[in-house]
This record gives C-alpha cells, sequence and structure tokens, in this order.
C-alpha cells in the first residue's frame, strides 16, 4: 500500500483486484463511465487519520489493504483498484472539500466507506447532486437509508437508533428501578441514538431517564458531564460517544466511583482503542452491542473465517493490531464493496453500480457473526441490519442472549 503524506492529507493508494471475476478479463469501457479504464477502478474515500476521532483511521487503512490483497489476486474482472483516501480530520468542511477534489479532480467512480456521521452530512447534498455513488458509509445513521429522497447514499452497518432501542428493551427488562443517565454527541450522530433510545422506552419509560448531557467534538474532556451524571442519582449509564470521549468517560466514572451499569455504543467498543486506555478493571460489566467476531475471542481460535483475517493482517497490514474491531470492520466492509464491484461485471456505470448495491441477496461476508448476512432490496437501504448484545469480562467482550435483527427495529427518520 502507497502512503503519501501532503501537508494534512493522507493519500492511500491500493492497487487491487477481485475474488472471483464474473466478466473474465476486463471488456471495453464506455467514455462517460467516470473513475473507470480498462485496466483501473478509481475509488474514493475521506477519513479522520488526525484529529480527535483518529482511532477510527485504521478501518480505512484495513480497507486499502483489503484491496491491496484482492488487487494481488488479480483485481475486479482484470482491472485493479486504485483507492484515494484524504485526511479530513472529522471536520465538515475539509471533508466537502476533499470531497469535491475526489469527484472533480480525482474523478473517482465512487466514494467509499467515508468516515463520520457530521461530515457525510456535509457532502450528502452535493453526492446526490452529482449522481456520485456515496456506499457503505461508515456511520450508522438512519437517514443512509433513503432511496427515494437520495438515491445516491446507502451506509453498511446497524444503525444508531435501533442500537439504542435494543438498549432501551434491554434496561425495561431486565433492570428494576432504573435511573438512566445519557452522554452524547451533540450532533445528528449522538441524536440518532436517543431518539432510537427514547422510543425504545416508550412515552412511560422515557420517565426513567434522570440527566442527559452533552458534549462538542471539540470538547478536551467530559469529565464535569460524567461528575453531573453520577450526582444526578443515575444507575444506568448510556454511554454514546467517540473513542476518546468513551475512554475518558468510562476512566471518570471509575476514578469517582460511580459504578453504574454502563451501555457503549458499538462504534467505540474497541478494547485496544477504548478500553484499554480507560483501564480494563474500569471497563469490566460494560454492555454493547455487536455485529462483528471478535479475533481475539477464544471462541474463533479455530475459525476459518478468523484464521483467514488474521493471515491477512499479517501479510497486508502488519502495522495493524489484529485484535482491534475497527480492523474487523475495514476488512468486512471492503469484502462488501468488492462483491458489488465483482457483480457490476463489465457495466461500471455509476447507476449500475447502485443497482448492483440495491440487491444485495443476504450474502455471507467474513467476520459477520455466524448466522448474519448483508441483505439489501431496492426499497431496503441497511445492508447490515442485524446484531448481538455482548459484555466486557475484563478480558474480552462476551456474547450473551439471542441476536436480533434491525428490520424490525430500524426507525425511519
Amino acid at each position: 500500500m502507497n502512503i503519501t503524506k501532503t501537508g494534512s492529507k493522507l493519500l492511500l493508494a491500493a492497487l487491487t483486484s477481485a475474488l472471483v471475476g464474473v466478466g473474465g478479463i476486463a471488456g471495453a469501457v464506455a467514455a462517460d463511465e467516470v473513475g473507470v479504464t480498462s485496466t483501473e477502478i478509481k475509488i474514493g474515500n475521506t477519513a479522520p487519520y488526525s484529529g480527535p476521532a483518529s482511532a477510527y483511521g485504521t478501518i480505512l487503512r484495513a480497507a486499502a489493504a483489503y484491496f491491496n490483497m484482492i488487487n494481488d489476486q488479480g483485481g475486479i474482472n482484470g482491472r485493479k483498484i486504485v483507492f484515494i483516501s484524504y485526511d479530513d480530520g472529522l471536520s465538515p468542511p475539509r471533508t466537502f472539500e476533499m470531497t469535491r477534489r475526489l469527484v472533480e479532480q480525482d474523478h473517482v467512480l465512487l466514494d467509499y466507506g467515508a468516515l463520520g456521521t457530521p461530515t457525510n452530512s456535509a457532502i450528502w447534498a452535493y453526492m446526490n447532486a452529482h449522481k456520485v455513488p456515496q456506499l457503505f458509509i461508515f456511520s450508522g445513521a438512519s437517514k443512509w437509508g433513503d432511496p427515494k429522497r437520495h438515491p445516491w447514499t446507502m451506509g453498511w452497518q446497524p444503525t444508531y437508533s435501533s442500537e439504542g432501542r435494543v438498549y432501551a428493551q434491554y434496561i425495561l427488562k431486565h433492570v428494576p428501578n432504573a435511573k438512566i443517565g445519557i452522554l452524547y454527541q451533540n450532533d445528528d450522530y449522538g441524536k440518532d441514538y436517543v431518539n432510537g433510545f427514547k422510543k425504545g422506552l416508550g412515552a412511560q419509560g422515557r420517565k426513567l431517564i434522570v440527566m442527559e448531557q452533552t458534549y462538542e467534538v471539540t470538547d478536551p474532556t467530559v469529565d464535569s458531564q460524567v461528575v453531573n451524571l453520577k450526582n444526578s442519582g443515575a444507575n444506568v449509564f448510556l454511554n454514546l460517544t467517540t473513542p476518546k470521549f468513551a475512554s475518558q468517560a468510562i476512566r471518570k466514572a471509575y476514578q469517582i466511583g460511580w459504578h453504574p451499569l454502563q451501555f457503549l455504543n458499538n462504534v467505540s467498543a474497541s478494547a485496544s482503542a477504548v478500553l484499554k486506555p480507560a483501564g480494563l478493571e474500569a471497563s469490566k460489566g460494560l454492555i454493547t452491542a455487536g455485529f462483528l467476531k471478535d479475533a481475539s475471542d477464544p471462541t474463533w481460535k479455530d475459525d476459518a473465517e478468523t484464521k483467514e483475517y488474521l493471515g491477512f493482517m499479517k501479510k497486508y497490514y502488519p502495522a495493524g493490531n489484529p485484535d482491534d474491531p475497527f480492523n474487523v470492520a475495514g476488512y468486512a466492509s471492503a469484502a462488501t464493496m468488492v462483491w458489488v464491484l465483482e457483480h457490476a461485471g463489465n457495466d461500471l456505470s455509476r447507476k449500475h453500480i447502485m443497482e448492483v448495491a440495491s440487491n444485495i441477496p443476504g450474502i455471507r461476508v467474513p467476520m459477520l457473526l455466524p448466522g448474519m448476512v448483508v441483505l439489501t432490496t431496492p426499497t431496503n437501504w441497511y445492508p447490515v441490519a442485524q446484531a448481538q448484545l455482548a459484555r466486557f469480562d475484563g478480558h474480552r467482550w462476551v456474547l450473551f442472549g439471542k441476536p436480533y435483527d434491525a428490520r424490525a427495529l430500524t426507525i425511519r427518520q
């Protein structure tokens, strides 16, 4: 993988290939197929390789490494992937600037895996106005599944609102006399979780919420918010934060002797990036909702997919931590993107790419939990819609209960 830093920009140029070529060797390419030649497919991306959300940067490094592996295997129906990723620092204005560069100067076929709710919101209208696929976004906002109003934009992971609703249902069923305190990021990302959570509680259940605290992504810490939540008398803590602030909140709660039942949103459930910095003892008992295998979990030590993933990390991304779930997410999402490109055959027009992405027939991509699939239809644009609760035992996440299907819980906006 070629990595070139230019000021605040990180360029990942990954020449890539496919799993099994559907259309054989590369065919003729129409002149109006932007980002495609007889030998290449150009894909763009923005991600926070720097700034407060930089822990997420490894997701796209893992995806770039996956594309490198695919290229080594021969390419997408004979074409190599050129993956161009710029550092936006999770700054929406910078995301817009970099995305315009990808579309208007780099002339990419599509934008894959752009990370963040506020950042994707900044380019949402632009991408749809220019009819450029904005695929498999790394954000669980519900609005990414709206084919009627935004037919060029699709998410990938379970939605934040459905995840929040599952936590609410668990509390109503298993936590008598709950007094709930909530900490969330003051933007669409945090509000989507909270809205889903409140809908899951219902009108009566919302009375269980004793305090809500917000923070801005530019805040240095969330220490004061955690102290306020403790003083509210809350015995349940809904921690809806990105990695930097999640780690701070877990650690601060432990330091001040506050030990509520704590729910941590999946996007910050990395043991290496979040829980270890917070303290493993401080993290013991946390509950999250997951949909990917934990490569460090002995449960999967003889699992063929996990062995293949670990081999991939060793060869193609040796600098990455194979136990980091963010790398697992990049690997599984990139496999989804490869499937779409592969099954588009030699019609790599933007319109056809969206048609293929809208008709994924319940495929298995590596490292999803057993029984989980990627499924879309022209009216259902939530590709990964299953997850399962897990509890951190001080060393690893331990799955419990039955998996849920978020399609039955999705709250459309």
